[in-house]
């Protein structure tokens, strides 16, 4: 096991190794935010390390807990380190340290591992509001605590970051239905399928019938139609992030993004036909074609505005869409 992800009686601190750990952790498992990160200063890029590397420990205790069990027992410690009980992981005490530093809400983390804890139910999400806010719990909140790692001050902008987090997770979902499905998890809407003719249990068994598998191809279009608002919205944010960050952010948004696009665009939304992964050499060139983007001047003039509302519907008074 990684040392800086293991258990630990002592509460550490974010020094060189643990650094060094977490942005390994980065490199290995967030190939598109690690490509980003590189236009951060330094600084920065240790932080949002710190931070990715926690929100991968909290994936992993579910994840790869030998049972129930266990994944519940760690996760509780991680509940309990963040409300200032005793120390578990050195990962989760340097992100305390950054989020004391940077001023980020404890509660975005609080949800975060709220939400990963139900992936440990038998997943279904019944419907859009359902999936709006189990996105906002595993993602959105990501995107909460990078703002006070990235210095956005207006609060106005951290409606944008929820919604590229909303976005990105979307896509995740999508390029995902196989995976989730031979783990028993749904993540699509029911209401979605059932309106679409596709049999939930045919798609745990992985034995759709053809007519089955093209009307699951017809709601992944839909569900990356729906990302691609959310990805509009945090678009209209951009202009909150002090640079370079700025330009780091609009590289992961497009680049994850790209991915979505890939899966509709050449796969046919056909999300049981493997896992979409996009070309490194299409990477880059997204990555060139994100950073010509920032010489528009929606980047950089112009207020942030107002979100439009059915995009966070059943999600008000949640940190950072608090009225």
């Amino acid at each position: 096991m990684n040392t800086a992800l293991a258990p630990s009686s002592a509460a550490p601190v974010a020094d060189a190794d643990l650094v060094r750990d977490s942005v390994a952790v980065l490199a290995h498992h967030g190939r598109t935010f690690h490509l980003a990160s590189h236009l951060l200063p330094r600084d920065r890029r240790a932080e949002a390390a710190i931070v990715y590397a926690f929100c991968r420990l909290v994936d992993d205790l579910a994840d790869e807990a030998p049972d129930l069990v266990v994944a519940r027992r760690d996760l509780e410690a991680v509940k309990r380190q963040l409300a200032g009980g005793p120390s578990a992981y050195p990962v989760v005490a340097a992100f305390l340290e950054v989020a004391r530093r940077r001023q980020i809400d404890p509660r975005a983390a609080e949800h975060l591992v709220h939400a990963v804890t139900s992936d440990l139910e038998p997943v279904r999400i019944a419907d859009d509001d359902a999936l709006r806010r189990y996105c906002y719990g595993v993602a959105g909140t990501v995107g909460l605590m990078m703002c006070g790692v990235l210095g956005v001050q207006d609060r106005a902008a951290l409606t944008r970051a929820v919604d590229l987090g909303i976005a990105m997770q979307i896509t995740n979902i999508c390029r995902d239905v196989r995976e989730d499905a031979e783990r028993g998890r749904i993540y699509l809407p029911l209401s979605r399928l059932r309106e679409a003719g596709v049999d939930p249990d045919a798609l745990l068994t992985g034995q759709l019938p053809d007519r089955q598998r093209r009307a699951l191809a017809v709601v992944v279009t839909d569900l990356l139609d729906l990302a691609e608002r959310h990805y509009a919205s945090a678009n209209e944010g951009m202009r909150a992030i002090p640079m370079p960050a700025r330009a780091a952010i609009l590289v992961a948004a497009r680049v994850y993004r790209a991915i979505g696009l890939r899966l509709h665009r050449v796969h046919g939304s056909d999300a049981l036909h493997g896992r979409t992964i996009v070309p490194t050499w299409q990477r880059l060139w997204v990555a060139l074609g994100s950073l010509q983007q920032l010489l528009r001047k929606r980047y950089w003039l112009g207020d942030i505005g107002v979100t439009a509302p059915e995009l966070h519907r059943g999600l008000s008074g949640l940190p950072g869409l608090e009225a």
